[in-house]
C-alpha cells in the first residue's frame, strides 16, 4: 500500500497546530466545499455519517454565535474567518436506507437508548476527518469546546434534532498565535497491546 511522505505528515500532524488566531483573509465557500468532499469518506458506525457542519462567516451569524462562547473563546472566534458548528443528527438513522442500502440498519439505532452516544460518537469522528482534511488542502483549524452547547443550539438548531458537539475554527493560522507544542504521551504510556 502506499503512504504518505513525510512533507505530507508533517502538515497533516507533526506540524499542524491548534490555531488561536488567523489571518485576516476570508474563505471560499468552494474551499470549504472541497474539504468536506474530502472529509466525507470517513468511516462510520453503517454509513450512519450523523454530523451536521454548519459554517458560521457572515457578521449577523457570529453575533448569534458570540453568547454562546466561553469568555476565553469569544474574541478569536468572532476574528476567524470561519466559524464551524460540528453537530450531529439525533435522527441520523432515518437516512440509513439511502446511506446503508445494503442491509436494513434503521432499526439497529431507531428508539435504542445509545442512539444519541452513537451519534456524538460518529459526528466527533467525522468533524476529525474534517480538520485532517482541512489541513491536507492548506487551512487551519482551532478546534475548542469552551461553549454554551444549549446556547448553540437555541440559535442554530431550536427544534432539537441537531445538537452541536464541538467547535472549530478554520482559516490561515497567525504562527505568532501559536502556544508552544504540549508533550504528548508515548505509546508506552497510552497503549497497551495483549
Amino acid at each position: 500500500m502506499p503512504k504518505l511522505d513525510d512533507e505530507s505528515l508533517d502538515l497533516i500532524f507533526r506540524k499542524a497546530r491548534t490555531h488561536n488566531g488567523f489571518a485576516p483573509v476570508a474563505i471560499a465557500e468552494s474551499l470549504l466545499r472541497e474539504v468536506y468532499d474530502l472529509a466525507k469518506w470517513g468511516p462510520t458506525s453503517a454509513n450512519s455519517t450523523p454530523a451536521r457542519f454548519l459554517f458560521i462567516v457572515s457578521p449577523e451569524a457570529k453575533a448569534k454565535l458570540a453568547p454562546a462562547m466561553s469568555a476565553g473563546n469569544r474574541a478569536k472566534t468572532l476574528a476567524a474567518p470561519v466559524n464551524l458548528i460540528i453537530g450531529y443528527d439525533t435522527k441520523f438513522y432515518e437516512l440509513l436506507p439511502e446511506l446503508y442500502p445494503r442491509e436494513e440498519a434503521r432499526g439497529w439505532f431507531e428508539g435504542k437508548p445509545d442512539v444519541e452516544t452513537v451519534a456524538l460518537r460518529n459526528s466527533a469522528l467525522q468533524g476529525a476527518y474534517f480538520m485532517i482534511a482541512a489541513r491536507s488542502l492548506g487551512l487551519d483549524c482551532g478546534p475548542m469546546s469552551g461553549f454554551d452547547a444549549a446556547l448553540v443550539n437555541k440559535a442554530f438548531w431550536p427544534d432539537g434534532r441537531i445538537k452541536a458537539n464541538f467547535m472549530c475554527n478554520i482559516g490561515y493560522g497567525d504562527p505568532a498565535r501559536v502556544y508552544p507544542r504540549s508533550p504528548r504521551l508515548p505509546f508506552e504510556r497510552a497503549c497497551e497491546v495483549l
